[in-house]
């Protein structure tokens, strides 16, 4: 008598890892764009809500409504997402405009201007988060 066997061949265990190898080449360059895409995220949430706390801080009736001491507002009021780095490149009585990049994205970056503060790269329209991703 013929004793049964029992287990898997090994055709049928390389066939097996063949198939999960495309799989896995075909699912990491997704995973890498959507990381991406949750870091430019990041930056433009955080400008969003660093204007937002802008208002609300300047907005309070024993602050005066004026934009000449934002960079104070970041450090001491607002904490960006881990790996956002933002910078405040103008303040004046009249506006203001912030940019922010990521430690994970170079050569990406996120700007905002609100009033009429000049317009920093690639934002084009005040109060408006625009960034330069490609993609």
């Amino acid at each position: 008598m013929l004793k049964k066997r029992s287990g898997f061949t090994l055709i049928e265990l390389l066939i097996v890892i063949v198939i999960i190898g495309i799989l896995a080449a075909i699912a990491i360059p997704m995973f890498s764009k959507t990381r991406e895409k949750a870091m430019v995220k990041a930056m433009t949430s955080d400008l969003r809500n660093m204007a937002t706390q802008q208002e609300l801080y300047f907005s309070a009736p024993q602050n005066s409504y004026t934009y000449g001491v934002l960079t104070d507002l970041v450090p001491n009021f607002f904490s960006p997402s881990n790996g956002v780095t933002l910078t405040v490149n103008g303040g004046a009585s009249t506006g203001w405009s912030a940019s922010a990049t990521h430690t994970g994205l170079p050569g990406v970056t996120c700007a905002i201007f609100i009033g009429s503060a000049a317009a920093l790269a690639p934002a084009t329209t005040a109060g408006i988060v625009t960034c330069n991703d490609t993609n």
